[in-house]
């Protein structure tokens, strides 16, 4: 039975990889898609585990020969999906979480029109700055930017089938997971996966 695959998007400094990383700690079967991205690591960021850093000829060579299931340049770098990291899981059975843009989400629901889709929102736009501020790992400049584009990426909101704010970390990492789990129980996943026992509850004695 093939994964579901899941897409969460969010504007910088939202928590949304807070959020996910909290999910998937306690969720075992679902596999975080790595994403490429040409821009340089942040303090704490690594190799393979954040992101595969390129440079954005390495990317735009990627792009070319058609390696990505879907990719973007946001804020001035690119950031894409390869397909080998989401195909084959999916193929397998696994789930794969996305964690991408509106622009990102567009592409993957035309290959994927069944993805699952996640937007995360702050509770106020003065929070949103606040949490872009504590992060200490961007220039003032920016920040301005993303703050001026986070306006036109919460228009998005309404393009996914689910909605959470976060305000409280628990409660919004609480509503992640039960989305995952509703998603799971969906009549057409269920019906797969017993088959055999709905057979027999249904059999003509």
């Amino acid at each position: 039975m093939r994964g579901t695959l899941y897409i969460v998007a969010a504007p910088s400094g939202a928590g949304k990889s807070s959020i996910v990383n909290a999910v998937l700690a306690r969720d075992p079967q679902i596999s975080l898609s790595i994403s490429y991205t040409s821009r340089p690591p942040r303090p704490g960021e690594s190799e393979g585990r954040h992101y595969h850093f390129v440079s954005a000829q390495q990317f735009e060579a990627m792009v070319a020969a058609g390696d990505f299931f879907e990719y973007a340049r946001v804020h001035g770098d690119w950031k894409g999906t390869a397909r080998q990291s989401v195909e084959p899981l999916l193929a397998a059975g696994r789930d794969v979480l996305l964690e991408i843009d509106w622009q990102g989400a567009r592409q993957v629901r035309r290959h994927v029109p069944d993805a699952v889709g996640v937007f995360i929102l702050p509770p106020s736009r003065a929070a949103l700055e606040e949490r872009m501020r504590k992060r200490g790992q961007d220039s003032e400049e920016v920040i301005q930017r993303r703050l001026a584009a986070a306006r036109e990426e919460m228009s998005h909101y309404d393009e996914f089938d689910y909605v959470i704010v976060n305000e409280e970390f628990d409660t919004a990492v609480a509503e992640m997971a039960s989305i995952f789990a509703a998603s799971r129980l969906r009549r057409g996943l269920q019906a797969q996966r017993h088959a055999a026992l709905i057979a027999s509850l249904l059999r003509e004695d």
